[in-house]
């Protein structure tokens, strides 16, 4: 049985992405900041674990007390989207906190569950991004703690493709779009089902040694 460890997976795309796999037969690892209030996820079938992502500490402790478990993915999707992001009135201690959250968690989550992906069949590191992280597609400015901790994970997941190729990891950066979630908003023209479902297709389309890309939940290549 094929196994997939999700962070951020009480609600949004979190909570599809568990839903989806665990319907498709996966043995699914639900983290979550407060599991007891995760009313969405006792209903599916998967194991569902205690986790803030921030919490480096926790990070390592959880990683220890799965250790001799195996994940063929790991699901980096949890992440924050900042508040007063205009010029002029930036709150640096959030903006520290969403890089905290989007950028140094996922990578200390990729170390340190690097050996439970390596037990696995498929070896697969697949970060939520978003091409509002794009330096190219940025036309409208704004939004800075949110962009500038995307464009980080970007590149941080860049090096981490080279510093694991030889160890047979792949890794995958996706943008879901812009979709109905409590960051995306009512008026998001895409649903958690379809995002989702796309951005599994691409993951299952993995390949051990392709390059490091930012693609779509359509599988579309985008811009850096």
């Amino acid at each position: 049985m094929p196994s997939v460890f999700i962070t951020g997976a009480n609600r949004g795309l979190g909570l599809e992405f568990a839903r989806q796999y665990a319907e498709a037969g996966w043995e699914v690892v639900a983290a979550c900041r407060r599991p007891a209030e995760a009313k969405a996820l006792k209903p599916l079938a998967v194991d569902v674990v205690g986790l803030d992502v921030a919490d480096l500490e926790a990070v390592a402790l959880l990683a220890e007390r799965l250790r001799g478990r195996t994940f063929d993915v790991l699901l980096n999707n949890a992440g924050v989207y900042g508040e007063r992001q205009a010029f002029g009135a930036i709150d640096a201690a959030d903006w520290m906190r969403v890089v905290q959250t989007n950028v140094i968690a996922p990578l200390k989550l990729a170390e340190a569950f690097l050996p439970h992906v390596m037990g696995g069949q498929r070896k697969i590191m697949a970060f939520v991004t978003s091409l509002m992280g794009s330096v190219e597609d940025n036309r409208s400015g704004g939004y800075y703690s949110y962009r500038s901790s995307k464009a980080a994970l970007n590149i941080a997941v860049k090096s981490l493709s080279l510093d694991l190729a030889g160890r047979g990891v792949t890794t995958v950066l996706l943008h879901p779009g812009w979709v109905r979630t409590d960051m995306g908003g009512l008026n998001a023209p895409l649903s958690p089902e379809a995002s989702v479902s796309g951005m599994r297709k691409v993951i299952e389309s993995a390949k051990p040694g392709q390059p490091c890309v930012m693609v779509d939940y359509a599988g579309k290549t985008l811009p850096w």
